[in-house]
């Protein structure tokens, strides 16, 4: 799953994301004194799934961690047009910048573009309904942006009359699937592992990843900058906060409800937004699967109930599990859910905005826990189900 349809399932605590994300070399050639650690913007401050190093007149990328549990990552030799690439190891992918045609794999990578001025480079999608970016959807709707089927099943053919200069997707594993098809048609492929951040200023982080490419790391590193500093000052307004609300999360999908562990990225923004998320304790970084007893036995007095993947009312909520209503933030109106903004043709903003934007959903979730800390905001993403 390659588009929106991914981050539908695999948004951070969206409870159906978490089934998908369970069931889910180095350049050694080049002398060493042309290599430094970074560039010289510092590259990142939180991301961990990609560095970045100069060689000489070219830039190489690599993206650490491609997929969860992977051993080893993936090389990209970042050189000018016009220029000659240097010697390097065979299982560096070469791509010559700046690009100027990109097709992109996921609704995520959307926002990477239109926020460093390049929503003109988007030529092709998988599913481009699932596009919710208002600058984006006059490309697809003007016939710019080639829809390019569903995610597994991308028209290869289609694909290749566009032209790219590059694709961008995602992998689950070692296999790239259909990934690696594109690359023998030789088309480069660059792979996207933003979703695996732990930190969520880590995942913003990756718009400077996009940067690269376009040769607008400059623009990248300033958006960032105001990005990071409303995330913190938030962080900072929470931290002063004299109580923490309880906090359950998720939803039962069959016999299992599914829920962030301690690690993961939704502790950490809860943590962030001065909440007390109720298994902060748990030490693993993916998705934890437990019965409706054990999360209603830990839970069943939570403050607040947040992220119910895309009920729209409490009634649907109780539609769907009578044993709901036994929870103290279903019975006292505590429920929220992060569904509240949808593009032109339905594709959820939260699941295409929300990676770059963290600031934006802590501001909301601060708001929830202790509105007094934030008495001119407005909810943005979030809404509370009635």
């Amino acid at each position: 799953m390659i588009t929106y349809s991914r981050f539908k399932i695999q948004g951070w605590w969206h409870s159906a994301s978490l089934v998908a994300f369970i069931i889910a070399t180095s350049m050694g050639c080049q002398p060493a004194k042309e290599k430094t650690a970074q560039s010289q913007f510092g590259y990142t401050r939180y991301a961990k799934g990609f560095s970045v190093e100069t060689v000489g007149e070219n830039t190489l990328v690599k993206v650490n961690y491609p997929y969860q549990n992977a051993t080893s990552g993936y090389s990209y030799l970042l050189v000018p047009k016009g220029k000659t690439a240097p010697a390097h190891d065979a299982n560096t992918q070469v791509v010559y910048i700046p690009i100027e045609r990109i097709v992109c794999t996921s609704t995520t990578h959307i926002p990477l573009l239109d926020y460093i001025d390049q929503t003109q480079s988007l030529i092709g999608f998988p599913t481009t309904d699932y596009i919710s970016s208002e600058k984006m959807r006059k490309r697809v709707d003007a016939g710019l942006v080639k829809d390019l089927g569903i995610d597994k099943g991308m028209d290869l053919e289609a694909l290749v009359t566009l032209r790219p200069d590059l694709v961008m997707g995602y992998t689950m594993g070692s296999d790239l699937g259909q990934l690696k098809k594109i690359q023998e048609l030789n088309i480069p492929v660059v792979i996207n592992a933003e979703y695996l951040e732990r930190h969520p200023l880590g995942r913003a982080e990756w718009i400077k990843f996009m940067a690269l490419f376009f040769g607008k790391e400059r623009q990248a590193d300033s958006v960032f900058n105001s990005i990071e500093k409303q995330y913190l000052q938030t962080a900072q307004l929470a931290s002063e906060a004299m109580e923490k609300p309880t906090v359950l999360c998720g939803v039962l999908y069959g016999d299992g409800w599914f829920l962030p562990g301690g690690e993961n990225y939704a502790s950490r923004i809860l943590r962030d937004a001065g909440c007390s998320y109720l298994w902060a304790a748990d030490s693993s970084h993916g998705f934890l699967q437990l019965s409706f007893e054990t999360v209603y036995t830990k839970a069943k007095n939570a403050d607040l109930w947040i992220g119910v993947a895309a009920f729209k009312s409490m009634q649907d909520l109780r539609a769907a599990e009578d044993r709901y209503a036994l929870f103290a933030p279903f019975q006292k109106g505590n429920v929220y859910s992060y569904d509240a903004r949808h593009g032109a043709k339905g594709g959820s903003e939260f699941l295409e905005l929300g990676y770059l934007r963290p600031d934006l959903v802590l501001k909301d979730l601060v708001k929830i826990a202790h509105p007094e800390a934030l008495p001119n905001h407005h909810l943005f993403f979030y809404q509370r189900l009635n």
